[in-house]
């Protein structure tokens, strides 16, 4: 492993704003698990989780637009993670939170209707036919994700990757959940918001070789 990941990875330990739950199937909830307002925001803001954050831009970005609401990122990757916590720790954002373990894991780290909105931000399509399940728009994560979102929560998807997009489309659709906005090119079609305007690492990358963005907006009511 190269030095600097190293160093990462130690660093990632004294920031404040991290939580590294054992990342074992017999592990257990974790000790945050229905406690995020009080044990960490100290307010009742609604708290909102982005999924795959990577080094953290959208969680960021999102926090400071949003000060009246709390953002939770997730990711497996710690060298990614100490970019996303540097940066809210060098800018003193308190909305903001990061928990590093995988995503299949995610009830154990909140209870249910304690989660008001999701993103999935350019996760790994995982295109080949036995890793399906491994999507994170896959039945089982939709599953997981109404465990622990209220009813009805929004859930939004940028990807780069039509055909996880499609296959997302079509699987929504034959859940019947409700799609309330749905662009293959969001940035013709919203040029000017701000929101989505949020750039990933990996989007620009996505960008400068001339792919185009896909955005689903939809509401989680699964049974």
């Amino acid at each position: 492993m190269a030095k600097r990941k190293l160093f990462k990875y130690a660093q990632l330990q004294l920031f404040k704003n991290v939580f590294l739950p054992i990342n074992r199937l017999d592990a257990g909830d974790f000790y945050m698990k229905g406690k995020w307002h009080d044990k960490y925001f100290c307010n009742t803001h609604p708290i909102v989780v982005e999924l795959g954050c990577g080094k953290g831009e959208y969680t960021n970005a999102l926090a400071q637009m949003h000060p009246e609401r709390n953002y939770i990122g997730i990711d497996f990757k710690g060298d990614r993670l100490y970019a996303a916590c540097k940066t809210a720790s060098d800018k003193q954002m308190k909305n903001v939170a990061f928990i590093r373990n995988q995503i299949q894991f995610i009830e154990r780290f909140f209870v249910k209707d304690e989660v008001d909105e999701i993103w999935i931000t350019f996760p790994d399509p995982q295109l080949q036919k036995p890793k399906h399940h491994k999507r994170l728009t896959s039945p089982d994560f939709l599953k997981r994700y109404s465990k622990i979102a209220k009813k009805g929560a929004v859930v939004h998807l940028k990807t780069d990757n039509i055909p996880f997009f499609d296959y997302t489309v079509n699987l929504l659709n034959e859940l019947n959940q409700h799609i309330e906005y749905l662009s293959r090119d969001i940035y013709s079609d919203a040029p000017d918001d701000t929101v989505l305007g949020i750039k990933t690492y990996y989007e620009q990358m996505f960008l400068a070789q001339g792919a185009t963005i896909n955005y689903l907006r939809f509401k989680l009511n699964m049974s």
